[in-house]
């Protein structure tokens, strides 16, 4: 994150309250706010979600850089370009071959492999970190960071197992999150956890094949 940006954002990031000790900045409430929202459009498959996804990523990449969370802050600068691209996968609402982009589900082959691909980048990107930046929790940072990556590409191809995921990222973030003393975030993303078990539901209502029909897959 350039330094300039930081500086720039120093307004934000002091504290404004403080709530168990930990300071809660003007930053950390407004993405809060932003990304509450933004949940809430996902689960009830929402296009105006997603332009509140690349605010409220906006914000985090600030507020993570400036906690020296520096996996988390790139997922964010990650995330607002998968955002543009799944607003226009839900705004044209077709998939690659011309037909509705519908909410469906991963095959069993496809969800190993999704699992897969992002274990093995997990160590990958926490050695990275370890070597390149400051960072004191490297491998607990690139966890959740690259497990996010894959969250975000089956939200935006509207896979029913999106909700799995972040409920995974979610969970860890919590603790990752509080280690660092962000405790508005930890609340954020213990709400996101219930949330991901609410979007899971609404979305499998959605999935529920038509008489005489079939759930979609991947």
């Amino acid at each position: 994150m350039p330094e300039f940006l930081l500086q720039a954002a120093a307004p934000l990031l002091q504290p404004l309250f403080t709530v168990l000790g930990s300071a809660v900045t003007a930053l950390e409430l407004v993405a809060f706010v932003l990304s509450v929202a933004m949940v809430i459009g996902n689960l009830r498959v929402r296009v105006w979600a997603w332009p509140l996804a690349i605010l409220s990523s906006a914000c985090y990449a600030l507020l993570f850089a400036a906690s020296r969370l520096y996996g988390e802050a790139t997922l964010q600068l990650l995330f607002i370009a998968l955002s543009f691209w799944g607003w226009l996968q839900w705004w044209r609402d077709v998939d690659g071959r011309g037909a509705p982009l519908a909410v469906g589900s991963l095959s069993a082959r496809d969800a190993a492999i999704a699992v897969a691909l992002t274990l093995a980048a997990w160590p990958l990107l926490g050695l990275l970190l370890a070597r390149t930046t400051d960072t004191d929790v490297p491998y607990a940072d690139a966890l959740p960071t690259v497990a996010s990556v894959l969250g975000q590409i089956l939200l935006a191809r509207k896979r029913i197992e999106n909700w799995a995921v972040w409920l995974a990222v979610n969970i860890f973030s919590v603790g990752l999150f509080a280690y660092k003393g962000l405790l508005l975030t930890v609340v954020l993303y213990a709400l996101f956890a219930v949330l991901s078990v609410a979007g899971w539901r609404a979305w499998q209502r959605l999935l529920m094949p038509a008489a005489g029909g079939a759930p979609a897959k991947a």
